[in-house]
């Protein structure tokens, strides 16, 4: 019985201390808050509470997005030219006319695949049109 009432006493106190830091409850606590914010730098900060529904969503959502990423090396290897020095290549116009039909998402595929050192191609965005003989290289 002990127990019991120990492990209310500690789910209590944590409630209290969690409607101190919400903003929408009535114990909200602005001070208090201040004080517990995580700031840039600081370990976690931009990162949801280990273990929390937000977490698991997170970890879903980057499983989803490296699937696309290996998907889209994936098709580049497929449709590519292969060249003297080893490395597929492809046009963004060749690219993004059969991806388009995989994925409304291939440039933002391609600049989260270039972010992870995945492809190289030149300039900040592409934009379908203007830039179809921008030439993309696959570097895994």
């Amino acid at each position: 019985m002990g127990d019991l009432r120990s492990n209310w006493q500690k789910w209590s106190e944590q409630h209290s201390e969690q409607q101190k830091l919400n903003p929408f409850s009535e114990e909200f606590d602005y001070e208090h808050a201040m004080a517990c914010r995580l700031l840039k730098g600081d370990q976690g900060y931009g990162r949801p509470k280990e273990g929390s529904k937000t977490a698991e969503r997170a970890r879903r959502a980057e499983r989803h997005i490296h699937k696309e990423m290996e998907e889209m090396c994936f098709i580049i290897r497929d449709m590519g030219v292969k060249c003297k020095d080893e490395r597929v290549r492809i046009t963004f116009g060749g690219l993004f006319d059969r991806y388009v039909k995989i994925s409304d998402k291939v440039v933002g595929i391609l600049l989260r695949c270039r972010k992870h050192g995945m492809v190289q191609f030149e300039g900040e965005m592409l934009w379908k049109g203007q830039d179809d003989d921008v030439i993309i290289t696959l570097l895994v």
